[in-house]
């Protein structure tokens, strides 16, 4: 166990946007079908943000929701950090975006790069700052608007995704063991099943990169699905190790909401039937944002009471994957 002082989450929020796309809205925009959309991936609905809206604006309307929770100022924040795929712009960090939009006049910025799994990435971080007593507060906010590099002429990844926001607050303290010990990993070999290959410095922006629209989400769906699986899996079962626990001990386990059929696998391989937290018909995948909100909505529910052990679990682009477990003490 970590010998290190305890680190609790003291308040979460969470933000989409008001206007909502649906399986029936999609009809009219690429050959599918609402029925043929649920059964294989369990979205009904996605949020669509504004086109004046950026990352750093969800990222930002989260974090004040779960500063409000926390019942803390911006102020007393001594780190912020955001993850995302999706940044306002190559730099600055959209973290020093949120930074000015929120008041965090005290803290230092930056942003975390590993995809749907860097909310996860960026509590661990947070959490090991401040367990080590390099700081006392951080604020972690996943936070991605996808609308803005998906291809929505392919109906293989336009249907899949969504945009939204959530955030935590962490600080050391708390009753109960707050946040644990996490599992997590990469194979950077297999980037290239699930990428936006054009726009960077291995591709900057061309005519040949547009004309063959590498700056859109590239998948390979079928693929990206097994090591999802399995990873995830892997990773549950590490962390639970690390901790000493058994599934069994677990309250409710939240997984990245990437597809209903990636998520009922886990479920069946770890044994937890209904204790898996499911959103994705309302939101779609939100990438980094997606643990992130549905951790805030599991508190809200009351589906996660004082007390619960809880999993989190992600798996992204890289790949990249991971789980922690927490003891919630609200």
């Amino acid at each position: 166990m970590d010998s290190r002082r305890t680190v609790s989450i003291i308040g979460t929020g969470s933000y989409v946007p008001e206007k909502v796309l649906t399986n029936k809205d999609l009809e009219s925009i690429v050959d599918t079908t609402d029925e043929w959309i649920y059964s294989r991936t369990g979205m009904r609905e996605r949020h669509i943000a504004a086109a004046d809206q950026a990352t750093s604006d969800l990222g930002a309307a989260a974090a004040k929701k779960a500063l409000a929770d926390a019942g803390i100022g911006a102020d007393e924040l001594d780190l912020v950090i955001v993850a995302t795929l999706s940044p306002d712009m190559f730099f600055p960090s959209t973290a020093c975006f949120v930074q000015e939009k929120i008041g965090a006049k005290n803290a230092f910025c930056f942003d975390l790069g590993a995809a749907c799994s860097g909310f996860l990435y960026a509590l661990d971080n947070a959490k090991n700052q401040i367990a080590c007593g390099a700081i006392d507060t951080a604020l972690v906010i996943g936070s991605e608007k996808m609308s803005t590099f998906i291809d929505w002429e392919d109906r293989g990844t336009c249907i899949l995704f969504g945009d939204g926001a959530g955030a935590a607050v962490l600080r050391a303290g708390g009753e109960g063991r707050g946040v644990m010990q996490s599992a997590m990993g990469s194979d950077g070999s297999l980037a290239n099943l699930l990428w936006t290959p054009g726009g960077g410095s291995r591709n900057p922006i061309s005519q040949d990169v547009l004309d063959n629209k590498q700056q859109y989400l590239q998948m390979q769906g079928r693929e990206v699905f097994k090591h999802a699986v399995i990873r995830m899996t892997e990773s549950v079962l590490q962390a639970l190790e690390k901790n000493g626990l058994e599934a069994d001990d677990i309250g409710c386990f939240i997984p990245h909401q990437a597809n209903i059929r990636i998520i009922d696998a886990i479920s069946k391989r770890l044994g937890v039937g209904d204790r898996m937290y499911v959103n994705v018909d309302k939101y779609a995948n939100t990438s980094s944002a997606a643990l992130a909100i549905a951790l805030d909505e599991a508190t809200k529910d009351g589906t996660i009471q004082k007390g619960d052990l809880v999993v989190l679990t992600v798996f992204g682009g890289g790949f990249t994957w991971g789980a922690s477990v927490l003891e919630w003490g609200k």
